[in-house]
């Protein structure tokens, strides 16, 4: 990394709802730099690799996970002068969503919740920030929250979805009427399952619709209780009109 030549390296922001709560893959650093620290999934770009077969290699070299029909998407690229000791490095980072029963082989990393997420290593507590709004913002227009469900799941399953996401609380009846009046975005599968000691939940599954018409909106998050520890010289300014929010919701 001589000169003005960049590394290209790929991070990785996984997440899923696991015990209804947003939970990231952290794996500790095995050698230095930050050896021992808990960081992103990710690693250096091969020759013959465009990033997205990158990103799909590290997912599975680090966490025993594939990415067949789970959601995969670039977050954003990252190339501070000073964000490796080694060198230029840019990374590109990647967001996957992952359902609730996914887990990472044994030895290949650990869930951690969000919310309880310490410093990591590089600038990486910003790609986790980054990669939390993302999914946050895309839960608004998009039927994104059924890549954190199994293949058939009740109403009260993908609600927990959005308030672990949003964190959040969300009225049971107005989710249910928006969710299920909404063209192509849940399909019932005609079977019940028994959660609780309520009546059974008519089990659904994800429709072919993308996007959702009105959208969801949530009440905005206060920068101190969203849960990432981002360092202050990692932080975005927060753009002018942050949190102002018009029409659509949860009727």
């Amino acid at each position: 990394m001589r000169g003005n030549l960049f590394a290209v390296a790929v991070d990785l922001v996984v997440l899923t709802v696991r015990d209804d709560r947003l939970c990231v893959l952290l794996v500790q650093r095995p050698a230095p730099p930050f050896l021992d620290e808990p960081a992103l999934p990710g690693g250096f770009v091969r020759p013959h690799e465009d990033l997205l077969d990158a990103a799909t290699r590290e997912l599975m070299e680090e966490t025993g996970l594939t990415v067949d029909h789970h959601h995969l998407e670039q977050l954003g690229s990252y190339a501070g002068p000073d964000r490796d000791p080694r060198g230029r490095v840019l990374t590109v980072g990647h967001l996957a969503l992952l359902p609730g029963l996914a887990g990472p082989a044994d030895g290949f990393g650990a869930w951690h919740a969000v919310r309880d997420v310490g410093p990591l290593a590089f600038d990486h507590a910003r790609i986790l920030a980054d990669g939390v709004e993302r999914a946050r913002a895309k839960l608004e227009y998009s039927t994104l929250a059924t890549s954190f469900c199994p293949p058939e799941f009740t109403v009260s399953q993908l609600r927990r979805v959005y308030e672990a996401v949003w964190d959040t609380t969300i009225d049971p009846r107005n989710f249910q009427r928006k969710v299920t009046s909404t063209p192509g975005f849940l399909l019932p599968t005609g079977e019940k399952v028994r959660t609780g000691r309520g009546r059974p939940g008519q089990l659904f599954r994800s429709g072919d619709a993308t996007a959702l018409h009105p959208p969801m909106l949530r009440e905005p998050i206060p920068a101190a209780a969203r849960g990432v520890h981002v360092p202050a010289q990692d932080r975005r300014p927060e753009p002018v009109g942050a949190g102002v929010r018009s029409g659509g919701g949860l009727p």
